[in-house]
């Protein structure tokens, strides 16, 4: 499986590295940092395929190469305006272009709140076209007592829409 995850924006950037670090080894993983998200953060990642986002032409933004999902964790509304309207001027939108033409699983975490009528209008477009929209929202009837354990509550719920596998948060019973 090739797993495509993306940061836009700056606050949650934590959310998608972490999502790198937490998926199984098996996944092929590529990653793309927005500059603002850069400008935040600055860290080593590992085996993970490190894309520019000024790189349009990177393997990852071709159909061809066959990745399988995307998640953008934290999605900015700029960047989830950019996809409701088809711009695809980075390689985070055109990676995102690619999913929806090649109707392949997208997820989009979107990071602010409240959501103003201009963002809640795109979600509902880009929802009615099969993208997921699942913002970091926590439930609490798995008894989180940390921070890392509601991200890993929140991750485990992005994993499951992937299809990967986890333990990651306590489940409903």
């Amino acid at each position: 499986m090739k797993i495509v995850v993306a940061t836009s924006g700056a606050s949650g950037v934590n959310l998608g590295l972490k999502v790198l670090e937490l998926l199984p080894q098996e996944v092929q993983k590529h990653f793309i940092m927005s500059e603002n998200s850069k400008t935040v953060l600055s860290k080593e990642l590992g085996s993970v395929t490190v894309h520019e986002n000024n790189d349009i032409g990177a393997s990852i933004a071709s159909g061809s190469f066959g990745v399988d999902a995307m998640i953008i964790a934290p999605c900015s509304m700029n960047t989830l305006a950019k996809i409701a309207c088809g711009i695809s001027d980075n390689l985070v939108t055109r990676c995102a272009a690619v999913m929806i033409k090649e109707q392949k699983k997208l997820i989009l975490a979107p990071r602010e709140m409240p959501f103003s009528a201009i963002a809640l209008e795109n979600m509902q477009k880009l929802a009615s076209l099969g993208i997921i929209i699942a913002p970091p929202v926590m439930a609490y009837y798995s008894e989180q007592q940390t921070l890392d354990e509601m991200e890993n509550f929140v991750i485990g719920k992005w994993f499951d829409l992937l299809g990967i596998q986890n333990n990651l948060y306590k489940r409903w019973e």
